[in-house]
């Protein structure tokens, strides 16, 4: 039985220009099997929103390393309620303090993982909650 490979989108909202670990997290989950598309630096929310809405991914992930995380995470939790796709799982990573983690899932994000968060951790939960 054939089944499509799990859509990824990776972006990275706002002006930070921080792009290393999304770049390679993008490929190891390519390497796990996963259908991904990274969409580069200094994504505004609607051209996120836009893009998972045009690729109908199964999961929007977010890395932020300026601190914005809260901000951030809120405006595309809104817009991503807004265009009605709120069943999409939503990864929120980079710069995060362990103290905000709870604060993000409460605005709506499925996982937080922090940088150094394992590739493995990342794959496990993506596999084991993806509806």
């Amino acid at each position: 039985m054939n089944h499509k490979p799990i859509k990824i989108l990776i972006a990275k909202p706002g002006l930070d220009g921080h792009d290393q670990g999304a770049k390679v997290l993008a490929i190891a989950l390519k390497n796990a099997g996963f259908e991904v598309i990274y969409t580069g630096l200094h994504q505004s929310i609607d051209a996120i929103l836009n893009t998972s809405v045009q690729e109908d991914v199964d999961v929007i992930g977010i890395s932020i390393m300026t601190g914005n995380h809260l901000r951030l995470t809120e405006k595309l939790v809104e817009a991503i309620k807004k265009a009605g796709i709120d069943e999409k799982m939503l990864l929120v990573g980079g710069n995060i303090p362990r103290q905000d983690k709870a604060k993000l899932k409460e605005l709506g994000a499925s996982e937080v993982f922090p940088t150094g968060s394992k590739f493995d951790s990342i794959i496990n939960f993506i596999k084991e909650n993806i509806k």
